[in-house]
């Protein structure tokens, strides 16, 4: 991990940047290649040191956006964004405004427009309908490309330019692990079956996540375990009076690696049984032991 964690410009449901330095510690300690199955936000990529980094994920327009970010020089970039911003005359109380360049984005599916759009859209959230039409709110009197959005935006974008990486845009049920070895290591942050989101609902023009997806995945890591090729799968075992029976018996029939996280982002040695009926017990399994330990470990279940 990098001694400073790079927040990405994107605010992606499920991002993993707030717990960071709690799975981090928790992967090998060399990794030649870097296989971020459902990048997302790219939150853990960006973060992790390895001779090369494959994102991957099955939201075309988000690698899209995400290639671009990698090839653009960062002033062009930047230009862009500014230029749309008063073109449309983009801010926190334009909805209009708002609507009239979501309009316009779904007709030209210019790839930087996705980002500008985002920042002005409700919780900075990507959502697109049936139709692959982005369709998500306008954030009034909160959204916007500020100050923090910009910063944030333009270290993520230095950190991808410099580093060694590849975009792909495949289901993780096509992707070709095949040229993967020993000495690489693939991370999985597929959508938690039990839990709510608007991209496991299978409603954004996108593949859902179903129990036919979850189980494809854990056979997916069964295969690789057999290759010797070290993963780390994070997932929630329970979630409110929820339990994911699948992955639970799975991991009953395995020797892999149970490392509890904390969810609710502590630093502290939290270690009494759970207190209230909100709380997940959030879970990275790895077929390894790893050498370092996370700042969290000690189960919520318990």
């Amino acid at each position: 991990m990098q001694t400073k964690i790079i927040k990405s410009p994107l605010n992606y449901i499920g991002g993993k940047h707030k717990l960071i330095n709690q799975i981090a510690p928790l992967f090998p300690n060399k990794i030649d290649t870097f296989v971020d199955l459902f990048a997302g936000g790219c939150n853990v990529g960006i973060n992790i040191q390895a001779d090369k980094t494959i994102f991957n994920d099955n939201l075309t327009y988000l690698i899209e956006l995400f290639r671009t970010f990698k090839n653009y020089n960062i002033e062009t970039t930047i230009k862009h964004i500014e230029n749309r911003i008063d073109e449309f005359q983009l801010s926190q109380t334009n909805e209009q405004g708002y609507k009239n360049f979501r309009k316009h984005y779904n007709q030209t599916k210019i790839t930087l427009d996705l980002f500008v759009l985002i920042a002005y859209s409700f919780n900075h959230q990507i959502r697109f309908n049936n139709s692959h039409e982005f369709n998500n709110p306008f954030g009034k009197n909160r959204s916007s490309f500020n100050n923090t959005m910009k910063n944030n935006l333009l270290k993520f974008i230095h950190k991808l330019q410099k580093d060694e990486n590849e975009f792909l845009n495949n289901s993780f049920e096509s992707f070709d692990f095949s040229r993967l070895t020993k000495d690489d290591f693939v991370y999985c942050d597929p959508p938690y079956l039990i839990t709510t989101g608007s991209y496991n609902d299978g409603k954004r023009g996108f593949n859902g996540w179903t129990e036919k997806e979850e189980i494809e995945l854990l056979n997916i890591l069964d295969i690789l375990d057999s290759r010797n090729i070290k993963f780390a799968l994070s997932n929630v075992i329970q979630h409110k009076d929820k339990k994911n029976i699948l992955l639970d018996n799975w991991l009953k029939k395995r020797k892999y690696k149970i490392n509890h996280i904390n969810k609710n982002y502590s630093n502290s040695n939290y270690q009494t049984k759970i207190r209230d009926k909100d709380a997940s017990e959030e879970v990275l399994v790895t077929n390894y032991t790893p050498t370092n330990k996370a700042s969290y470990q000690s189960s919520l279940f318990d």
